[in-house]
């Protein structure tokens, strides 16, 4: 086979997986939509036992949800010239989702008297516009792209597991309304976003050359932390948050298959070549950071001394 030959055989792949893409996408806008207001209902038998049990679920849920805003500025400066399935998708279905699940999450909240936690709508980092600057650069958006795609994965795939979780609580305290009509939808609509990124990801990492895929492990590795955390106190809030869905009670043990659930994709993507590694363990750091410096803040160690015989 000619070298041309090769050439077009690959566009022709390209262009059937965009338009897998695009039409993923599309079905995402028309099959879920924004969750309409006069969906929810939030009748609730115990508002202060719902708030000390999950209020930092529920602060922080919301702040992340909200914060979409500022995600979509971050993503048009990451990617000055990102493909227009990926634009359609963060820009026309991606964020008009998740800021309705904010908005109920926050109506919520503000219901059961949860202090919020102050969402970050506008200010975008130094090291993020450096990147972005970068990415004008050959071959440097497309590490910039499968970064996003990346951080998606993982973001997506906590999201499905602390919203199972909060889910299952509330169905346990008998929050039965809160649990069908404010959880469940949003719940819902997080697989379809997990599957975008898990396509997209695929697409491009095959596109990669060796110097770029070697960038985007090392950047990777070194720049992964807990979903909606920016600062330390927001990591031990992330640890809160953990804590309250009892992801971390068990201690590494129970910690390090979240973060094989939290990391599968991307290792299988980038690291399955790594014999007998499960888990990236960059992954694990990051959530028992957060799971230490919550224990911290309260004058606590973690993983907490078990009781003799248990």
């Amino acid at each position: 086979m000619w070298l041309s030959d090769v050439t077009v055989s690959r566009r022709r792949g390209r262009r059937r997986e965009d338009s897998r893409l695009a039409e993923h996408v599309d079905r995402l806008g028309e099959e879920h939509p924004p969750i309409p207001l006069g969906s929810v209902d939030y009748t609730m038998k115990k508002p202060s036992l719902l708030a000390e049990r999950f209020g930092p679920v529920l602060a922080y849920m919301t702040r992340v949800e909200l914060e979409v805003e500022r995600n979509v500025l971050e993503l048009n400066i990451l990617l000055p010239d990102p493909p227009e399935v990926d634009r359609h998708f963060y820009a026309d279905v991606w964020m008009p989702q998740e800021t309705r699940h904010g908005q109920i999450l926050d109506k919520l909240q503000n219901l059961i008297g949860v202090d919020p936690h102050e969402p970050n709508l506008a200010d975008v980092s130094f090291s993020l516009k450096f990147l972005g600057a970068l990415g004008r650069m050959p071959g440097v958006q497309d590490v910039s792209r499968m970064l996003y795609y990346l951080t998606g994965l993982a973001t997506e795939r906590s999201a499905v597991i602390a919203y199972n979780k909060f889910h299952a609580g509330l169905v346990g305290l008998g929050e039965r309304a809160i649990a069908a009509t404010v959880v469940a939808p949003i719940r819902r609509q997080e697989p379809g976003h997990f599957a975008y990124y898990q396509m997209a990801a695929q697409q491009l990492w095959d596109q990669l050359s060796g110097w770029q895929k070697w960038l985007t492990r090392g950047l990777r590795k070194r720049t992964f932390e807990v979903v909606g955390a920016y600062n330390k106190r927001q990591v031990a809030d992330f640890g809160d948050v953990m804590e309250a869905l009892k992801m971390s009670d068990g201690g590494e043990a129970e910690l390090r298959e979240y973060a094989r659930q939290v990391g599968r994709a991307e290792h299988e993507l980038m690291w399955a070549h790594r014999q007998g590694m499960r888990v990236p363990d960059y992954v694990f750091k990051s959530l028992k950071r957060a799971a230490v410096l919550a224990a911290e803040r309260k004058g606590d160690v973690w993983p907490a001394a078990q009781p003799a015989g248990s």
